[in-house]
């Protein structure tokens, strides 16, 4: 089944507001058998929205729209819905006795815009919105719907999940069974690895896709099958995940879509292991990304942004011979970064990271892009030098995710 979403607000258009809201449904939906084939964003403007939901009703046989019904002037959603499916408003006491129980548990005042969100289009089915006060409407025409959600994503969430998905289920038919299997990937630059794969992608079936989700210095693959049944799906992706493995041999990091943060903590917890972080050059990304995973804190002490030279030598008892000699990108001094972070931190393993991150700061000896990255388990280090580009930022995301890595490489030996 057909779905397209169409996300409202100018925010998104001037980038102002990233678009979480079509990155989530849509991988609900794929999960569940639907197929999204298209995502629109446009702005508050009247014309737009009406050209949008007519192009949506005629392409899917399900149209999700987010954003816009507010109770401010600029959340004009409501307004031309009732002007596409020609009907006017009416107020719903039902609609407007569940915004006065979120006031009552909030302890918050009504005023008379919150009072307006209990106006709904006719002709429409109303679904209660307990995440909030802006209430979803659903709308069928000749045999199509076409769902209006708040654009607040914790709203929305809520109401795919306890609401759309559950009736668009109990609606449609399914006629497409959907299966997705990422695998990451490393050692390879994507085009090698398009190479390397090229005749691996001539005998997939028809049915089956391969794309390729690059990221810094890793590679996501993603096997996706469209099939008749559930178990055709399933066993044409596990035939071409094996075939994967073998053409890749010990470069796929895991089968499954979980980032290398993600999946270090899991080898971390299983080995009853303490990491932390020794940052100059990624200025804390790496403990960042760590931190991000709920429950962290079982695995991760801490780090250390040694910014400086002075916190290098004075924190992590780097030696200012070594700094003076090789200067703070060099092997000798990531490594005693990693160390340090271990003795400093009180932890089992760290990893330590000293570049030139750009734009400038480059010499002919270390141009921009120098990073030097360690790893160390209890007293063991490893440690790499790497060239990358002159992008800033691409840089400190791919020295990040390169240390994880090669403490991902530690742990596992």
């Amino acid at each position: 089944m057909d779905v397209e979403i169409v996300t409202i607000g100018d925010e998104l258009l001037i980038g102002q507001v990233v678009d979480t809201n079509s990155a989530w449904m849509g991988q609900q939906l794929g999960d569940e058998g639907f197929r999204v084939i298209r995502r629109t964003s446009v702005g508050d403007v009247e014309q737009d929205m009406l050209d949008a939901f007519d192009a949506a009703m005629k392409r899917a046989q399900i149209t999700l729209v987010t954003g816009g019904i507010g109770p401010t002037k600029d959340d004009i959603t409501k307004k031309t819905l009732c002007k596409y499916f020609g009907c006017g408003m009416s107020f719903s006491d039902e609609v407007f006795e569940t915004i006065q129980q979120i006031y009552c548990r909030s302890g918050r005042r009504m005023n008379d815009l919150t009072r307006s969100q209990a106006m709904v289009p006719d002709g429409c089915t109303v679904i209660q919105n307990q995440a909030g006060t802006a209430p979803c409407t659903w709308f069928e025409r000749e045999g199509r719907v076409l769902v209006s959600m708040p654009g607040v994503p914790s709203e929305m969430k809520w109401l795919m999940t306890n609401e759309i998905l559950p009736r668009l289920k109990k609606q449609f038919r399914q006629d497409l069974y959907i299966r997705h299997r990422t695998c990451w990937v490393s050692g390879y630059p994507e085009s090698v690895l398009a190479i390397k794969l090229a005749p691996f992608e001539e005998q997939l079936p028809p049915f089956v896709k391969l794309a390729y989700l690059p990221q810094p210095g890793l590679i996501r693959l993603r096997l996706s099958a469209y099939a008749g049944t559930s178990l055709q799906a399933e066993q044409a992706i596990a035939e071409q995940t094996d075939k994967l493995h073998t053409i890749l041999a010990g470069n796929i990091l895991a089968d499954e879509d979980k980032a290398i943060e993600i999946q270090i903590g899991e080898m971390l917890r299983s080995k009853h292991l303490m990491m932390g972080t020794a940052e100059s050059c990624t200025g804390g990304r790496i403990a960042n990304m760590i931190t991000l995973i709920p429950g962290s804190s079982d695995y991760f002490a801490g780090g250390v942004v040694s910014y400086c030279n002075e916190v290098k030598s004075n924190v992590l008892g780097v030696s200012k011979e070594s700094l003076a000699k090789h200067g703070a990108v060099s092997r000798e001094v990531v490594e005693q970064m990693a160390l340090g972070a271990i003795r400093t931190l009180g932890c089992d393993c760290a990893v330590a990271t000293s570049g030139i991150a750009g734009p400038g700061g480059g010499t002919p000896e270390k141009p921009v892009g120098t990073v030097w990255i360690a790893a160390a388990l209890k007293d063991r280090v490893v440690s790499e030098c790497y060239h990358f580009g002159t992008v800033r930022d691409q840089n400190i995301q791919r020295a990040a995710n390169m240390a994880l890595l090669m403490l991902s490489h530690l742990l596992q030996e």
